[in-house]
């Protein structure tokens, strides 16, 4: 799984190029996580100022460094503003599991786009990382994921009851997940 991590790796897709979060890219991660809309289901509070962008740029490239992290900046490919973000939050080595998270404006909402960007980070996993599980924890009222999870692929496993906790109280949590196996198919 060492493989994904030589380099930042840029994937491209018909409509998307998928970067490196770089510094530049703070104030559109706030207008994103600003937006109450797209931290609904979020396990982060609602941010109020730039700073909170900044720090999560930070924590990001920490990640990929210390090869625990892999987030892209969703761009499209004609422009190079970040619209969403999405990747690998938590990475198991030594299961070949990862865990994706992402997020996506809400002006781009309903256009395929985070349905185009997972399938791309997705099959970099498996096919650069050596990934054999990939999974999804998510909001079981949250149907705009559970409805991109699906259409890549991923099958329901069950919903594990106040398995988080956020925003000052336990939330349930759904679980989704794809297998090498399947993606083979």
């Amino acid at each position: 799984m060492e493989n994904g991590f030589n380099r930042f790796p840029v994937l491209e897709t018909e409509r998307l190029k998928l970067r490196e979060i770089k510094a530049e890219d703070a104030n559109a991660i706030y207008k994103n996580f600003s937006d109450d809309r797209v931290t609904e289901y979020y396990d982060l509070e609602t941010f109020t100022e730039v700073a909170q962008a900044e720090a999560l740029i930070e924590k990001i490239a920490a990640g990929f460094k210390t090869h625990t992290q892999l987030r892209w900046a969703i761009t499209l490919k004609h422009g190079n503003e970040l619209i969403g973000t999405c990747g690998f939050h938590e990475i198991e080595k030594e299961h070949f599991k990862v865990e994706t998270g992402y997020e996506l404006s809400p002006d781009y909402w309903g256009r395929g786009i985070m349905n185009e960007a997972l399938n791309a980070i997705f099959t970099y996993a498996f096919e650069e990382m050596g990934v054999n599980r990939i999974e999804a924890f998510y909001d079981p009222a949250n149907d705009r994921s559970r409805n991109a999870l699906e259409k890549c692929g991923f099958l329901y496993e069950g919903t594990q009851r106040k398995r988080f906790f956020e925003k000052g109280r336990f939330v349930d949590a759904s679980l989704s997940a794809l297998l090498q196996e399947d993606y083979e198919k």
